[in-house]
């Protein structure tokens, strides 16, 4: 390979590396920032009330759309994209923040620590924003140009589609706004009107402790086709692996025993009781064991991509190809090296130098973990949490054994909170670097933009964080906080010796398990990991293109006319229930004048006509039939 960025392959971005157009302007900075710190409170909010956070890509690039193309009049598809990077990375930072740090402000309110201060929320929020974007700059030569065609990056995919079809106009983005709207107004009476039930749940009564289920979301559906039935049936084969073999297993030998971390007898738990105690555990080990087996294999092409970075330093990179110019190397090295630095030195982030060098040796493999699960399964199924578990896990045993107790939890925390950071902004990158690829942006610029809205963001995280707390109080039943409640149980559990360990290396064992049977440990931990109800929705959208791509007695041309009908329709599914997502966020703190919320009052309305789960599946066959008859008119056109 002459460099690092050196095409290998046949792709075309739409926008040629030889044509320059206007890409990093004030417009599409301040627009960015803007929706960055807007979809960021929304997503902070979110997260800590119901435990999930929405994509805000194709939403930022959908409203830069209106905004650039529409009101300003102008014509350029590199401002929209880099409209949606910077305004992405904003709701990411928040949904990598709200997984641990709420875990503080508990603590404070125990007694055990004291309140953190918006200096260092913000200082922990910049260190671990910008090393989730350092650590993505020398892995995207490897996981988005080199591995094109493998690593389908869902959410990247459908929103360069979503910016291609407001650019081409024309029966592509007929497909794909056709996908937006019926997601949108489907997502509105399932999750806002309350309609239906968007989570179909059954628990199997005769076979105890299994249960099967189905979140009836557009999007499950839209990313399941994009991804294939390849990837979706690793997923729900880990699925079917804890929901019908290790829960009911648990709930038949645990009979009436109160094993921790549950406090009530395993039988009186239920299946979600099982999954919530103990599979997030198992989860959380094969996931970080999967971590590790997709970095040793990725290891060479990754140290060789790094080498090549190093040796083509000294090259003028007006030189390189436009759309393959990233941050020089050495500035990387340098922002890397300061970040840890300020880590360790400056006193109101409680990061010693050990928790530093840790920070950084984890942080890049997590990131690397990162970005190849989102390029498999999507962002919005990529298992931050379980990341951010394996890594409390790891920091609070190590503080333990050098004797550090309260001074330790709040360090752990801290550590924690930059890893999942690092995590999901690493995760964000990379999607908007394959949407910049596939576009025809220049990566340096977006990577530049990424770290402007890191460092905004980080600076308006904390404020939320302190409002919400005013407001509700972390743990309460207005803002649960689930994942990071289940942080501080982690902590609290190593610190105390009492983490379930047994639970963790059972993970890493079924881990270890599938890679003997060379299944894709990653895909398969996930599904391990989350419920089933996620994967099956995307088994679904996986059987439909297994169905379109095995179809007899069709022409190729009109096969690939089909299948590509279908992706178009999917990304506007997914992007049709991003901006309802947002929309949905704001209107569930929106006062009414009807007293509550907004969110409430709708939700109010709604119940009174509820279809309960048969409903909700009738509407998703319904939804089903809109995707076949989409692809059935693409053989059409």
């Amino acid at each position: 390979m002459d460099s690092l960025h050196h095409e290998q392959n046949n792709f075309k971005p739409f926008i040629p590396a030889e044509k320059r157009v206007s890409e990093f302007t004030a417009t599409s900075v301040i627009l960015g920032i803007i929706l960055a710190v807007l979809f960021g409170g929304a997503n902070a909010y979110l997260g800590l009330r119901v435990g999930m956070t929405v994509s805000a890509s194709i939403p930022a690039a959908v409203i830069s759309m209106g905004v650039i193309r529409i009101i300003l009049r102008k014509d350029s598809v590199l401002e929209n994209n880099m409209v949606q990077t910077i305004g992405s990375a904003g709701e990411s930072l928040a949904a990598g923040a709200i997984f641990t740090m709420p875990v503080l402000f508990m603590w404070a309110a125990e007694g055990k620590s004291t309140m953190p201060g918006l200096g260092e929320i913000a200082l922990i929020c910049i260190c671990g924003g910008a090393l989730g974007v350092f650590f993505m700059i020398p892995l995207r030569s490897a996981l988005i140009v080199q591995e094109h065609g493998v690593l389908p990056y869902p959410e990247g995919t459908a929103c360069a589609e979503v910016l291609l079809a407001g650019e081409k106009g024309g029966a592509k983005a007929g497909t794909v706004f056709a996908g937006l709207g019926i997601a949108a107004v489907y997502k509105f009476i399932a999750d806002g009107l309350r309609v239906f039930p968007s989570e179909v749940d059954f628990e199997v009564k005769s076979y105890k402790g299994a249960g099967i289920g189905i979140d009836v979301l557009p999007a499950l559906l839209g990313v399941g086709y994009i991804c294939g039935m390849r990837v979706a049936s690793y997923l729900l084969a880990g699925g079917v692996t804890a929901w019908f073999v290790i829960m009911p297993v648990i709930a038949l030998f645990g009979g009436d025993a109160v094993l921790y971390p549950a406090t009530v007898p395993i039988s009186e738990l239920g299946a979600w009781g099982i999954w919530r105690h103990y599979i997030r555990y198992i989860g959380a080990g094969a996931v970080a064991a999967g971590g590790i087996f997709s970095l040793i294999k990725a290891l060479p092409l990754i140290i060789r991509t790094f080498a090549q970075a190093v040796r083509g330093y000294g090259k003028n990179m007006e030189e390189e190809s436009r759309t393959a110019q990233d941050i020089p190397i050495r500035v990387v090295l340098v922002g890397i090296l300061i970040t840890a630095i300020v880590m360790w030195l400056i006193p109101v982030i409680p990061v010693n130098l050990p928790g530093a060098i840790l920070i950084v040796v984890l942080g890049f493999f997590f990131a690397t973990v990162s970005s190849r699960m989102v390029g498999l399964v999507g962002s919005s199924n990529n298992p931050v949490s379980g990341m951010a578990i394996a890594t409390l896990i790891i920091t609070a045993a190590i503080y333990k054994s050098s004797g550090a107790s309260a001074e330790g939890m709040v360090s752990s925390i801290a550590v924690g909170t930059i890893i999942c950071i690092i995590a999901a902004m690493a995760g964000d990158t990379s999607q908007d670097l394959k949407t910049g690829y596939i576009v025809g942006a220049t990566p340096k610029k977006q990577q530049y933009g990424e770290l402007i809205s890191v460092v905004v963001s980080s600076m308006a995280i904390g404020g939320i964080l302190y409002l919400l707390n005013a407001a509700w109080g972390y743990g309460s039943s207005e803002l649960p906080a689930p994942q990071a409640t289940l942080m501080k149980m982690v902590v609290e559990g190593v610190m105390g010796g009492n983490l379930p360990w047994n639970l963790v290396f059972a993970g890493v064992a079924l881990a270890v398990a599938a890679e003997i049977l060379t299944i894709p440990v990653l895909p398969f931990a996930v599904g391990l990991y989350l419920p089933i109800h996620l994967s099956t929705p995307m088994a679904v959208g996986g059987l439909v293109r297994l169905w379109i791509e095995k179809k007899r007695g069709e022409e190729e041309e009109n096969q690939k006319q089909m299948i590509e009908s279908g992706i178009l329709y999917s990304s506007g599914l997914i992007a049709g229930e991003g901006l309802i997502g947002i929309l949905l966020a704001v209107f569930a703190v929106l006062p009414s004048k009807r007293g509550g919320t907004v969110g409430e009052w709708l939700a109010a309305a709604g119940d009174r006509m509820n279809f309960g789960n048969i409903g909700a599946l009738i509407m998703f066959v319904v939804l089903i039939g809109t995707l076949i008859l989409s692809i059935q008119k693409g053989k059409e056109k």
